[in-house]
C-alpha cells in the first residue's frame, strides 16, 4: 500500500488493491504478469542511510530496513543492544539470479561475483541490516516458508516471555523474485487474472506480494519504564508441524487448529473473545477449505459470530514476510477500529459458515487473531490484545 503505518492503514481501510505489472524482471513467458510490486525508490526514502550502503543491499534488504527503521522509530528507539529475530523464505533469491545469469553470460568474467556470493546468505543481509540501524545483539533466521513471519514475532516472543531479553526487533520480508514467480507460475498456483479471491467458491489461485514487517517485542516493565506507546500485547503465539504432504494442508486443517488452541489456551481466552481472525486465505483451493474447516471445528457453535477476513486479497502473498506482514495490518486494525476485507469475493464457498468480512468495516477490536501456514506443514498462531482494555 505504500510506505509506513498512515499509508497503510489508508489503503486497507479503502479496501483498496495494490496489485500492478511486474517490471523487476521479465515475465514475458510466464501466464501471469501482476503482483504486489513495491514501488521501491532508487535512494533510501527519508535519508538515514549513505547511498553507498543502500547500493550495496539487495531488494529484499531495502524493503526490510525501510520497515525496521520505522519499528523502531515508533517505540521510540535508536537502536541499541537487543537481538534482531527475522522471518524470510526467498531471501537474497535476486542476488543468487543475478550471480547464475552473469556466470552463464560471462564465464571468465568474475566482477562483483564475490560480493554476490555474501550477500546471497540471509545472514550477512541482516547482520549489514542490523549495522546500518544500529543494533546490536544476536541475530536468529528463521526460514519455514510462509510461517516464517509469524514464527520470528513468535520467538521474540518466548525470548522476551522467558527473561532472556528485554526487548527484540523481529519482523520478516521477502521480495519478488523471478525464480520463485516462474515457480509458482509452472506450478499453475497463481490466479490467471492475477486478482486473488480468498475464499470464494470460484477461487482460481493465489498472487504474489513483496514487503516487510517488523515490530519491537518488548517487556511491559521495561516498556513502561522508558514511556513507550504499546500498542497492543501478544497474549498468545501456537506453533505446530503438519506431517500431512509436502505442501497441501490437511484438508480438515488439523494442524491449524492445534496452533489456533494453542494459542488461545495461552492467552487463557476461548474463541468466543476473538474480535477477528486475519486469517492465511491464499486464495487456492485446498488451504482455503482446510483454514475454513480449521476455523469451524475451533470456533464451534460460535463460528457465525467470527469475523474472518485475508488481506492478502489486497497486497498477495509475501511467503516468508507474509505472517510478520499480517500482524502488523492486525495492529493497525486494533489502532484504527476497523476489520480489513475479504477483497474480490463473488460467491463465498460453503466452508464459509464463519463472517466473512467482505468490505472494510469499523469494529472494536480488542483481541485478534493471525493464522500463517506454510508448505512442507508448518504453522503458526498468534493472538494479539489490546493493552489497557484485556480483563
Amino acid at each position: 500500500m505504500g510506505y509506513g503505518a498512515e499509508e497503510n492503514t489508508i489503503g486497507f481501510r479503502a479496501g483498496r488493491m495494490a496489485f500492478s505489472p511486474v517490471t523487476i524482471f521479465d515475465v514475458s513467458r510466464q501466464r501471469v504478469a501482476t503482483a504486489g510490486q513495491v514501488d521501491l525508490p532508487d535512494a533510501a526514502p527519508d535519508g538515514g542511510i549513505s547511498g553507498k550502503a543502500w547500493s550495496r543491499m539487495d531488494r529484499g534488504t531495502r524493503l526490510a530496513w525501510i520497515a525496521a527503521r520505522e519499528a523502531l522509530a515508533d517505540a521510540g528507539l535508536s537502536g541499541g543492544e537487543m537481538p534482531l529475530v527475522v522471518g524470510t523464505s526467498a531471501a537474497a533469491m535476486p542476488v543468487g539470479e543475478e550471480y547464475f545469469k552473469q556466470a552463464l553470460a560471462s564465464p571468465v568474467r568474475r566482477a562483483a561475483q564475490l560480493r554476490r556470493v555474501e550477500l546471497y546468505q540471509a545472514q550477512r543481509q541482516m547482520t549489514d541490516m542490523a549495522r546500518q540501524l544500529g543494533v546490536t545483539g544476536p541475530l536468529r533466521i528463521v526460514s519455514n516458508a510462509c510461517a516464517s513471519g509469524a514464527n520470528a514475532i513468535g520467538q521474540a516472543f518466548h525470548l522476551v516471555r522467558s527473561g532472556r531479553a528485554d526487548r527484540v526487533l523481529a519482523g520478516g520480508y521477502d521480495a519478488l523474485c523471478q525464480l520463485v514467480f516462474s515457480g509458482f507460475d509452472a506450478l499453475q498456483a497463481l490466479s490467471p487474472s492475477g486478482i486473488p479471491r480468498p475464499f470464494d467458491a470460484a477461487r482460481d489461485g493465489l498472487a504474489l506480494g513483496e514487503g516487510a514487517g517488523f515490530v519491537v517485542v518488548e517487556s511491559a516493565g521495561s516498556a513502561k519504564a522508558r514511556g513507550a506507546r504499546v500498542i497492543a500485547e501478544i497474549l498468545g503465539y501456537g506453533a505446530a508441524t503438519d506431517v500431512h504432504h509436502l505442501t497441501q494442508p490437511h484438508p480438515m486443517g488439523d494442524t491449524a487448529l492445534v496452533t489456533m488452541q494453542a494459542a488461545c489456551s495461552m492467552a487463557g481466552i476461548s474463541p468466543g473473545q476473538i474480535d477477528y481472525i486475519n486469517s492465511h486465505g491464499t486464495g487456492t483451493p485446498l488451504n482455503d477449505i482446510a483454514e475454513g474447516n480449521a476455523i469451524q471445528r475451533w470456533a464451534g457453535d460460535l463460528v457465525e459470530k467470527i469475523r474472518v477476513s485475508s488481506t492478502k486479497s489486497a497486497i498477495g502473498h509475501l511467503l516468508g514476510g507474509a505472517g510478520a506482514v499480517e500482524s502488523v495490518i492486525c495492529l493497525l486494525a486494533m489502532e484504527g477500529q476497523f476489520l480489513p476485507a475479504s477483497l474480490n469475493v463473488r460467491e463465498a464457498d460453503a466452508v464459509c459458515t464463519f463472517d466473512l468480512v467482505k468490505t472494510p468495516r469499523e469494529a472494536t477490536l480488542r483481541r485478534v487473531l493471525t493464522n500463517s501456514f506454510g508448505f512442507g506443514g508448518a504453522n503458526a498462531t498468534l493472538v494479539f490484545g489490546k493493552e489497557g482494555e484485556i480483563s
